[in-house]
């Protein structure tokens, strides 16, 4: 039995209170190794590390695949070392072999709980009352005190859409690392940033609309006034104008009305005028 007060070993006995009953109030990172695994002696000594270095933040908890192998073959462990992370009862994400320790703090960040996060949580509140100056302010002071927490950046980039500064936002953005400007919340975020460039400098809706009233034939007018309409949430309304614009003009910027409904369709996911817009698109296509 280890003599720390955040590692455990586990069997099929105490496996449902200190690995299931736990993980609903502190999340449980599950070690299965073995005594003749060499990657295991390695990776060991960096989670007890970890464990320690995270003072209570997450329980490490090893199995024994030799001595404990029902609970082994319960999750399929077909490889070790392996190394699931439980919250709120259930693995939500693992990893196998052993990783360097930048590594690994970087997976227990995704999922532990940091203070500055509390920071963003009330930054976010000013937010939503208006105030983004003040949120910049706390914002900008979190990511001194812990750089390394990329929720802040996040914040700080929404911060700046509020502010009306794609630009800003986009830059704070592309400073992510790759893996985290893939994930969908920063993707959707860049998506609608992007539209708000492509709307900056344009002429008013109302000029627009008057082209319009002029000139049906004004595919400029028309693919302007959409990307207002979508960076104002109007979606049914941009996706009309160019699948209009896709009709009369499909030449239009290289095409550029059937690029940004795709655009959009990513945006929105499985939102309902998805399937409808991208049927009408299609017909236009074939």
């Amino acid at each position: 039995m280890s003599e720390s007060l955040y590692i455990l070993d586990i069997t099929a006995d105490n496996y449902q209170q200190s690995v299931i009953e736990q993980s609903f109030t502190t999340p449980v990172l599950v070690d299965f190794w073995a005594e003749w695994c060499q990657p295991c002696k390695t990776l060991m000594p960096l989670l007890a590390k970890l464990a320690e270095d995270y003072q209570g933040k997450f329980i490490l908890a090893k199995i024994n695949t030799e001595q404990q192998q029902e609970l082994a073959a319960q999750f399929g462990i077909r490889s070790i070392p392996t190394v699931k992370l439980f919250k709120n009862g259930q693995p939500v994400d693992e990893f196998a072999g052993a990783l360097p320790e930048a590594q690994i703090r970087q997976f227990l960040d995704q999922h532990i709980p940091r203070e500055s996060d509390n920071t963003v949580m009330q930054a976010q509140q000013l937010l939503q009352q208006g105030d983004a100056g003040a949120a910049l302010v706390m914002l900008t002071q979190a990511q001194a005190d812990d750089p390394s927490n990329h929720n802040i950046s996040i914040a700080i980039a929404q911060t700046f859409a509020a502010m009306d500064d794609a630009a800003s936002a986009v830059a704070v953005l592309d400073k992510l690392p790759e893996e985290r400007q893939q994930q969908d919340d920063v993707m959707q975020l860049r998506s609608h940033l992007d539209f708000d460039l492509l709307s900056k400098d344009t002429p008013d809706q109302a000029t627009l609309e008057q082209r319009l009233a002029d000139d049906e034939n004004d595919s400029e007018a028309r693919f302007q006034l959409a990307t207002q309409h979508i960076s104002n949430g109007d979606y049914p309304q941009a996706l009309e104008l160019l699948l209009i614009l896709m009709r009369k003009d499909r030449n239009y910027e290289d095409d550029a009305a059937r690029k940004t409904m795709l655009k959009i369709f990513d945006l929105l996911g499985e939102d309902p005028l998805v399937s409808k817009y991208r049927s009408k698109m299609m017909s236009l296509i074939y």
